[in-house]
């Protein structure tokens, strides 16, 4: 599993230069801007288009190689809820909160659906 923080921005395009400036590179965005993949080393910076209340956070996310069912049966396993499977414009995501109330999400994703 790779580790993708999500990091939500009033605006994607300063975020990006600021991010690029630290050395990150510029990796797949969304036509109309809204999010970019910013790609390093050990993983994967993803920011994202801000509403009101998310401006300035910072969500948890992983990208998962196995399907999302697997990983919903282990949390279940584990005796944690496991979140709803949803699809999505990129491929499927599973969200969920940890054991302190933060959402995490993992993404399957589908690169055909949006490259």
């Amino acid at each position: 599993m790779k580790l993708l923080p999500i990091r939500y921005s009033n605006n994607v395009e300063t975020s990006t230069k600021f991010y690029r400036a630290l050395g990150l590179q510029e990796g797949t965005s969304s036509r109309p801007g809204t999010w970019v993949e910013l790609p390093a080393e050990a993983g994967v910076l993803a920011i994202h288009q801000a509403t009101n209340d998310d401006r300035g956070q910072c969500e948890l996310a992983f990208e998962a190689e196995e399907p999302l069912e697997q990983i919903s049966s282990r949390m279940v396993a584990a005796g944690f809820d496991a979140g709803v499977i949803v699809d999505e414009n990129f491929g499927r995501s599973l969200r969920l909160r940890d054991p302190d109330g933060a959402w995490v999400q993992i993404n399957r994703f589908d690169r055909e659906l949006y490259t």
